[in-house]
């Protein structure tokens, strides 16, 4: 008998591991961030938060409405509140008509356009380049961070993902450069991704000449390929965090005269793809290079690069 509630125990720690590992860390965190804000929402009015129930969600819904909160935040505090429930074997109606019709009705009084962040184009990459390259700071300091924007950018990578790469990621071929992308948001299960960079014409530019030159300089041959440095630019074996691809593209925003305020970590991404729609690339090779599962936020890009090609005041002349 023994045996066997030791064997349960055990499988119950391995199901709660199989859990943990079904979503990526950063969504467990955010998951959790937002359900302890409905927890200490429903502590100050009396309510138990879990179980809750669609009546109590949906006045907490209508809380954050009062506040400047984006929908698409409001929606996922939902999905946080419904996954934990699940989670903790607990049932809530997240598409209850109560949860629906009021979420539609806070999207038609408030309007759920959102104003996103700017995407980084090639002239502001080039600038951004421009300036790494004139400070004077370390050769090899310079050359992390334009590998990494470049990289960044011609290969329409989140930040996280372009952190988490590693030297063995990388294979150099006459063509250029494949990179293996182990695991993404859209690739949970970590089947992996395989993205081809061919060589740019201008090599001042280009991120496959820009990585080949870092690598031999920071002298890696295994493990991060992105660290952090210690005093006196010295490299230590510590991967950088996303959060520094975000403040490495406002530093040199700032530095080469751009306002840098409606810039993020996803303006490198969102760049690569209205940079392409503009160069006229069809929508599938967009998609082949982001890892985007739908067609939705390509088409969006595609949309917005051509919003002057295409622009009937073409054809009118004055």
């Amino acid at each position: 008998m023994n045996n066997i509630i030791t064997d349960i125990k055990a499988l119950q720690e391995e199901t709660l591991l199989n859990l943990k590992n079904s979503k990526a860390i950063n969504t467990v965190r955010a998951y959790k961030s937002d359900f302890n804000d409905f927890g200490l929402f429903c502590a100050q009015n009396g309510f138990k938060s879990l179980p809750s129930e669609p009546k109590i969600v949906t006045l907490y819904l209508t809380h954050l409405s009062t506040k400047d909160i984006k929908m698409s935040t409001l929606k996922r505090r939902l999905v946080s509140i419904g996954v934990i429930h699940k989670v903790k074997g607990y049932y809530l109606d997240t598409k209850h008509p109560s949860i629906i019709e009021n979420i539609m009705g806070i999207k038609r009084r408030k309007g759920s356009s959102q104003k996103a962040k700017k995407p980084l184009l090639i002239n502001s990459l080039k600038k951004i380049i421009n300036v790494i390259d004139e400070q004077k700071n370390e050769e090899i300091k310079k050359l992390r961070d334009r590998s990494i924007i470049l990289i960044g950018f011609s290969g329409g990578f989140r930040r996280n993902e372009i952190v988490s790469l590693d030297y063995d990621d990388l294979e150099f071929v006459s063509e250029g450069l494949k990179i293996n992308l182990r695991k993404s948001k859209t690739d949970q299960l970590g089947e992996g991704t395989l993205k081809a960079l061919p060589y740019f014409n201008n090599s001042k530019y280009c991120p496959v000449h820009s990585m080949q030159k870092w690598i031999e300089i920071a002298k890696i041959t295994s493990g991060p390929l992105f660290r952090r440095f210690t005093k006196g630019s010295n490299l230590s074996e510590n991967r950088l965090t996303d959060q520094t691809v975000a403040l490495l593209i406002k530093e040199y925003l700032k530095l080469a005269g751009i306002d840098s305020k409606n810039y993020s970590g996803h303006s490198l991404r969102s760049g690569f793809a209205t940079s392409a729609a503009e160069s006229g690339a069809e929508e599938r090779s967009i998609m082949a290079m982001t890892g985007h599962k739908s067609t939705e936020m390509v088409r969006r890009y595609i949309k917005e690069a051509n919003l002057f090609k295409n622009n009937a005041l073409n054809k009118i002349k004055i």
